[in-house]
């Protein structure tokens, strides 16, 4: 690991970006329900009733693509009425038979029935999204049986696919937080306030929805760690995450939530390194729409400008408030957060302008919605004027305007002393080391005023919980000289990357760095070296057709290659996938690459076969591998992110170029060739049968114009047949080998790749 010329990049980040097109807040999907039954609306009120089944549509097209055969059921609690037209939906495109729409399987569509602005909800989410993994929102309008039933929301389910997207994981524990029954006003006490109930798991039964196969033990550990062992409850809770939770809800004065009287509308998730995780749902009465705090009734709107940014923290009833807020560090992070959504959001008037925009794209289709809840007029005053009348729920006989309430409560909290008190400054964040390589130790260094401690939180591996260390002004931590304000403290580059920001407190209040952590953070990370004599040329994690080992088995596999013009001897070369153990396969003595030539590696764990198989197997969801000399150096390195099955990732151009997802080309010259639609085109509709076949392929191709032009591949990326204007016919690959083929359908403004087997 010397002698290695590497690159630092200091980075602002957070886990992921969304931009998927389906929540793109300026387009308005467009949703079309066909059932085969005229009575569908009787049969969605019947289910909804009785056993809360899916009713099966005859289809439902999406933005034009169709899918036949598709669950359908009415949701919703207080906003569901069998006496209205516009009831929200629940479609489930995965109901009776494997189908998605980019990836998406569950779409959640509300009727906007309490808010007269048509933007609570998509704003609330796209305020939430920065601070924390919350849905994607934006509008749909929805047809069924050829009439317009209105314009809905379309927020994003938490279900097994958000989570795999933000955690990297689905399978453990997932809870929703809602009563079983529905909440109202006789719910009573069965609501889901994280009370320890005793050992039983029956009483939390009526409270709690399990989501997953297990996990009422799990629920049952979290709340009898955050009543009663509470010093440890950032072992089993993702604190933070809380913490924003409840700031957000509190700002945001969206009391149907966990802060307000039925503490419901979350869920929680129990991540890979078994602390719950609390992600926000259902926002359409956020902005003061939902009037009851459990105790009281914010009747006007004053009353919710005015609520009390402590709400419940000295109510047992509400452990998740009380407890943590019981605890100073802990409220000295929630006010940071408070203070820090109201200046980037409302303060400065942000809110506004994002509410105008999503009135602007959805005016004409909210005038068009004969079956809304609310009058146009209604509609294009609400953003800042309150409405009277209208609307269930305790207390909502009016719904505040949303500047209206907003800005006056921003105003007001903003002026309150736990937020115009002396909070800390953090400036001048430095890392010792510009070039740094694996295991070395990095001093980072701060100047900090008006602190009395200060905290470096760092990780070294995605999804991964944060460490919190102090930071220390003792002119012993490479911080210069005793109380300058310079604070210090190390860390090692144990991985690829090291995730960090700095946290300081006094007596009344915190500060973050970047103001968004933990959910934003700074980034050091090292950069692979410059393509050398052998590289890493390319990888296949997720191996299921493309190629077979010596013994017919589909392993993932390495491919090294020599850029030079003689042969490499590569004896005692390392390979690993683990940053603090670079040796732990090692090439064998003998072993060496032709000039400009590849090499194979299987990666499968098994020591056993012949050949060369490496005693560790590729993720599929992503990590670095790593070439090491026989000195220990290491030669080449590649990060790469979840895989697709039988899609590798390869320099192109080969042997030097970058890395990206490419059609495998098995020791051979990559290509650019990908084995995948292009997202940036339109997708043009082809149907291809059989597929495999054992050598003639009938095609069918709808929308087809004149300048319509296909060519067919192979591996190599040598083109081996043109079709031009042929919206149907055959491709004949009867003379050709049996493997893997493309086929690239190209016209001016649309286009697609898709893959051919013969076998």
């Amino acid at each position: 690991m010397k002698n290695i010329l590497i690159a630092l990049t200091l980075l602002l980040g957070s886990q992921i970006a969304y931009t998927q097109s389906f929540y793109d807040e300026a387009t308005i999907q467009d949703i079309q329900i066909t059932f085969s039954q005229s009575n569908w609306d009787q049969l969605l009120d019947a289910a909804y009733a009785g056993t809360g089944d899916y009713i099966m549509a005859q289809s439902v097209s999406i933005n034009g693509t169709v899918y036949d055969s598709v669950g359908v059921k009415y949701k919703g609690n207080s906003t569901y009425s069998s006496n209205q037209v516009k009831n929200p939906f629940h479609i489930e495109l995965d109901t009776y038979k494997e189908q998605d729409y980019q990836g998406y399987k569950d779409i959640k569509l509300s009727n906007v029935k309490n808010d007269p602005s048509f933007v609570r909800e998509v704003l609330s989410y796209k305020i939430g999204r920065q601070y924390m993994d919350a849905s994607l929102s934006n509008y749909a309008n929805v047809t069924v049986n050829g009439t317009l039933i209105g314009l809905y929301v379309n927020s994003e389910s938490v279900s097994k696919v958000f989570l795999k997207d933000r955690f990297d994981s689905k399978n453990n524990t997932f809870v929703k937080c809602n009563p079983i029954a529905g909440a109202g006003p006789s719910s009573g006490t069965v609501l889901p306030y994280l009370l320890y109930l005793g050992t039983d798991s029956t009483t939390y039964y009526p409270r709690y929805e399990m989501k997953s196969d297990f996990g009422w033990q799990d629920l049952i550990d979290l709340c009898d760690t955050l009543n009663n062992t509470t010093a440890s409850i950032d072992e089993i809770l993702d604190v933070d995450r809380a913490l924003w939770m409840l700031a957000f809800d509190n700002v945001l004065v969206n009391l149907d939530s966990y802060i307000g009287a039925f503490a419901q509308n979350y869920y929680l998730y129990r991540d890979d390194f078994d602390k719950f995780i609390p992600i926000i749902w259902d926002l359409n009465e956020s902005f003061g729409k939902f009037s009851s705090t459990g105790s009281s009734n914010l009747s006007s709107t004053t009353q919710k400008q005015q609520m009390s940014h402590l709400l419940n923290s000295t109510n047992a009833s509400y452990p998740l408030i009380s407890k943590l807020l019981a605890n100073a560090q802990y409220k000295r992070m929630y006010l940071a957060h408070i203070k820090t959504m109201l200046l980037e959001n409302f303060a400065n008037n942000q809110y506004f302008t994002w509410g105008q925009t999503l009135q602007t794209t959805i005016g004409a289709a909210v005038q068009a919605d004969g079956n809304k809840f609310y009058t146009y007029a209604d509609f294009t005053s609400n953003l800042t004027t309150d409405i009277g009348g209208g609307g269930p729920g305790p207390g909502g006989a009016s719904t505040p305007g949303i500047t209206n309430l907003m800005n006056g409560r921003s105003t007001y909290l903003l002026g309150l002393g736990d937020f115009t008190q002396t909070e800390p400054t953090i400036a001048n964040i430095t890392v010792s080391n510009t070039t740094p390589t694996l295991n070395d130790v990095l001093n980072f260094t701060a100047t900090i005023a008006n602190e009395n401690a200060v905290y470096f939180g760092y990780r070294t591996a995605d999804y991964a919980p944060f460490v919190r260390i102090p930071m220390f002004d003792d002119g012993a931590h490479n911080d210069g000289a005793a109380g300058d304000g310079v604070y210090g403290v190390s860390a090692t580059m144990t991985t690829t990357f090291l995730q960090y920001y700095i946290y300081a407190e006094n007596t009344g209040i915190g500060k973050f760095s970047p103001v968004r952590a933990e959910y934003e953070y700074y980034t050091v990370e090292i950069t692979p070296p410059p393509a050398g004599n052998v590289v890493i040329n390319e990888l296949l994690a997720s191996n299921d057709i493309t190629q077979a080992d010596q013994d017919g088995e589909f392993d993932d596999w390495i491919e090294l290659y020599n850029n030079t013009s003689s042969a490499i001897d590569i004896s005692g070369y390392y390979l690993s996938d683990d940053p603090t153990n670079l040796t732990i396969f090692q090439f064998p003595s003998g072993t060496s690459i032709a000039a400009n030539g590849y090499l194979i590696v299987w990666a499968d764990g098994d020591l056993t076969q012949a050949g060369l198989h490496t005693d560790f197997k590729l993720s599929a969801s992503g990590e670095t591998l790593f070439l090491s000399d026989a000195g220990n150096t290491i030669v080449d390195q590649i990060t790469f992110g979840a895989q697709t099955t039988d899609i590798s990732y390869g320099r192109y151009v080969n042997g030097t170029g970058g890395f990206i997802d490419m059609t495998p080309t098995y020791a051979s010259q990559n290509s650019n060739l990908l084995g995948l639609e292009d997202a940036q085109k339109e997708e043009i509709k082809v149907l291809v049968y059989p597929n495999p076949s054992t050598g003639i392929f009938t095609y069918e191709i709808s929308d087809a114009n004149s300048d319509l032009t296909m060519m067919v591949f192979d591996m190599m990326g040598n083109q081996l047949i043109t079709l031009e204007n042929n919206s149907t016919g055959t491709i004949d690959l009867s003379d050709f080998s049996n493997g893997i083929y493309l086929v690239k359908i190209q016209s001016d403004s649309a286009g697609k790749t898709l893959r051919l087997v013969k076998n």
